[in-house]
């Protein structure tokens, strides 16, 4: 079965909605997934098949945790290079670029932009372009600290997710899997979601172009990119 990732608005102010879809048979649950051993702990989701076959990523007893990487993400609208920050969410890095050099992201689409005020960000990751697709399993989440309170949110619950983020979608707590939101406009989100990395600035100028078409009718603010963003051979360089 499926899970559906979703970034949502509530009353005005971006905030998250959790869908899970379909339940485990008792043949999954009499063997248990496929868990690594390392700091990881990539956990096989039978219940949600890989969009594409990819093995497990490596899991280290000493999982890399500093040094930047340069991801070039080339689309048919532009460039959409990114740089990972393994100090900052070391076993995320490492998984996106596990999925890179298995070419797991080649040739797939970005289904999700969005133009709320308050949400601001272009959706990848998904080879079947659904929204509901991922690698076939799930990793911990590596949260963002000290992010400035958003000022949209007078609770203070939401933080600003800045401009040139480039962070992972996730169903809930530890959750993450492919799926990935580059944000081109700041944002103002719970700091539920993984910051690993940032968008360049010719990255920024393509999701200016992408967020200038709007979205595909009848959808307004929230739906797939009027100007599809198809994304050709990830790769990384590290």
């Amino acid at each position: 079965m499926s899970r559906l990732v979703r970034l949502a608005v509530v009353a005005g102010i971006a905030g998250t909605a959790l869908m899970v879809t379909g339940g485990v048979s008792s043949a999954e649950q009499a063997a248990p997934p496929k868990t690594t051993h390392g700091p990881c702990k990539y956990t096989e989701t039978p219940e949600e098949p890989a969009a594409r076959p990819v093995p497990l990523p490596p899991d280290p007893r000493r999982t890399p945790s500093h040094g930047l990487v340069r991801v070039d993400v080339p689309t048919n609208q532009g460039k959409l290079t990114v740089t990972l920050d393994r100090a900052k969410a070391p076993c995320t890095v490492q998984s996106f670029i596990h999925l890179a050099k298995h070419r797991f992201y080649d040739f797939t689409s970005c289904h999700r932009l969005t133009s709320y005020p308050t949400l601001k960000v272009l959706q990848c990751g998904d080879p079947s372009g659904t929204g509901e697709g991922g690698p076939g399993y799930r990793y911990k989440d590596e949260l963002p600290t000290g992010l400035p309170p958003a000022p949209t949110d007078p609770t203070g619950e939401r933080k600003v997710y800045a401009r040139g983020v480039l962070a992972m979608a996730n169903a809930g707590p530890d959750t993450n899997g492919s799926q990935f939101f580059l944000v081109y406009g700041d944002s103002a989100l719970r700091p539920n979601y993984t910051i690993f990395g940032t968008v360049s600035p010719a990255g920024l100028s393509t999701l200016d172009k992408v967020a200038a078409g709007g979205v595909v009718p009848p959808d307004t603010v929230d739906g797939r990119p009027a100007l599809p963003v198809d994304i050709r051979k990830v790769r990384a360089h590290c």
